[in-house]
């Protein structure tokens, strides 16, 4: 069988990654929870990325760290995997990122690694038997909660968060189990940023900030992509510069 084509893309700055033409590629829920990420801990120097995908929530945080900044990419799905370590590769990442295939649910995955100072994800959002499965495994695995639900990426977390370490994760701004999940695990909700792609609808997603410490949670205004008129904002264009993916065309 010959193997699934792929493509090399623009990631951040000089940075690219490869991802499959037909499978699951990164998108904006990825760079959001990388810039809320970076923005939140910018001195952050041992990162690790859970249920890493093809790579792009903790390579895209990377590219805003200090140059001694290093990078842990846990990943379940060997296709993922493998394209996780040609992009590191291609990138000369080798030095700064270790991509690991493991189960975040799985303690034995992190033998070894000891706690970091941010810990980054993005879940699926999908509870399996509700919606549409994809065909495709790769698709699928990222949509549907077939290895961890926001709960288990949050106990996780609590596991591998160094003291006032953060925790960055996205998940679906309507679904009820987010907060709830990060409580659940031990830790305290500091920022919830939800994200509006188009004004004049609800948000989509919610970007969640959660440290060991309590401490006041910043219940941020609402970060619009687009607005009513369906042209980009200043701020997402702003957002977009910063994180190394300049939009061509500025209003």
């Amino acid at each position: 069988m010959n193997p699934e084509p792929t493509s090399y893309d623009r990631l951040a700055g000089e940075w690219r990654i490869h991802q499959l033409v037909g499978g699951h590629r990164f998108s904006a829920d990825d760079l959001f929870t990388a810039w809320v990420a970076a923005e939140t801990a910018p001195h952050a120097l041992t990162l690790c990325d859970i249920g890493a995908g093809i790579g792009s929530v903790g390579l895209m945080t990377l590219w805003r760290m200090r140059p001694e900044a290093t990078l842990v990419a846990l990943e379940a799905q060997e296709v993922s995997h493998s394209l996780m370590k040609r992009t590191v590769a291609d990138n000369g990442l080798e030095g700064r990122v270790t991509c690991r295939l493991g189960d975040l649910r799985e303690p034995a995955s992190f033998d070894g690694l000891g706690t970091f100072d941010l810990v980054t994800g993005s879940p699926p959002y999908i509870p399996v038997g509700r919606g549409v499965m994809s065909p495709h495994p790769q698709r699928a695995a990222c949509r549907m909660e077939l290895r961890g639900t926001i709960a288990d990426y949050a106990a996780t977390a609590a596991r591998l968060l160094r003291p006032g370490g953060y925790f960055v994760v996205c998940f679906a701004a309507a679904d009820p189990r987010g907060e709830p999940a990060i409580l659940d695990a031990g830790l305290h909700l500091r920022v919830r940023q939800d994200i509006v792609f188009r004004g004049g609808q609800p948000p989509l997603v919610s970007v969640f900030v959660a440290t060991h410490e309590a401490g006041p949670c910043d219940r941020r205004e609402a970060f619009h992509i687009r607005g009513a008129d369906n042209v980009w904002t200043e701020a997402y264009h702003d957002m977009r510069e910063a994180m190394g993916t300049r939009l061509e065309f500025r209003h």
